[in-house]
């Protein structure tokens, strides 16, 4: 694999996933076990942002307490756990990942759902083969994904010949394309997932409405001649 070929780091909630649903339920359980209303789909992708406390504090008007901070989050990932079996890959996406493979390019995935739960996740799917690595978030919850991005990164350099200049990142947040920025790769946004498009639009990246767009969009950013 030379340093020619694109690279694609995709996220999985929301990109790879379509686990909307179980977010949307799993969050409005966790606002239920502190008195707060449910939100609906649509205000979820208005307020969506990283670090998630922040999100939280545009729904209550100010940052939630520690206390609550860590009744909502383990309540969400409790949720999430039980909803999220019903989730599938969103269309098309194991003849993407597919193609890309066989036409002798590299990709990864890079999730901040924790690591220890997203890799036997991944496998269920029947496509952690398609990546060269999984990695999930390690740590706390709640964080950006730049840190994680830059670690992410450096293993890939020092297992072959990718390089952040050739490498674009797929994903459904405006945090992603912000993790993109930190390790100086280009990144790709797609409105299937946590955010609106006008709230996407803000990142100043290739905004695409399907999985098929965002990779050509991918090609299209490095250069198709390279890819």
């Amino acid at each position: 694999m030379g340093k020619q070929n694109t690279h694609l780091v995709w996220d999985w909630n929301g990109t790879l996933l379509d686990d909307t649903e179980a977010v949307i339920g799993a969050t409005n359980a966790a606002f239920g076990e502190i008195g707060l209303e449910p939100i609906t789909l649509a205000r979820y992708r208005e307020l969506y942002c990283v670090p998630v406390p922040v999100f939280y504090e545009r729904l209550m008007g100010r940052l939630p307490t520690d206390a609550e901070w860590t009744v909502m989050d383990q309540a969400f990932h409790r949720h999430y756990t039980e909803q999220r079996v019903g989730s599938r890959l969103t269309a098309g996406v194991e003849e993407l990942l597919a193609a890309w493979t066989l036409a002798g390019r590299s990709q990864s995935l890079l999730s901040m759902y924790g690591h220890e739960e997203l890799v036997p996740v991944v496998r269920g799917y029947g496509i952690e083969s398609h990546f060269v690595r999984v990695d999930g978030r390690t740590g706390p919850s709640g964080g950006s994904k730049a840190l994680h991005m830059e670690r992410h990164l450096i293993a890939l350099a020092s297992a072959g010949a990718i390089s952040p200049g050739r490498t674009v990142v797929i994903g459904d947040a405006v945090d992603d394309a912000v993790a993109a920025a930190h390790v100086g790769a280009r990144a790709v946004l797609y409105t299937g997932g946590s955010h609106s498009r006008a709230s996407l639009e803000v990142a100043g990246v290739p905004v695409v409405d399907s999985l098929e767009e965002a990779v050509e969009a991918a090609q299209d950013l490095v250069g198709r001649e390279h890819a």
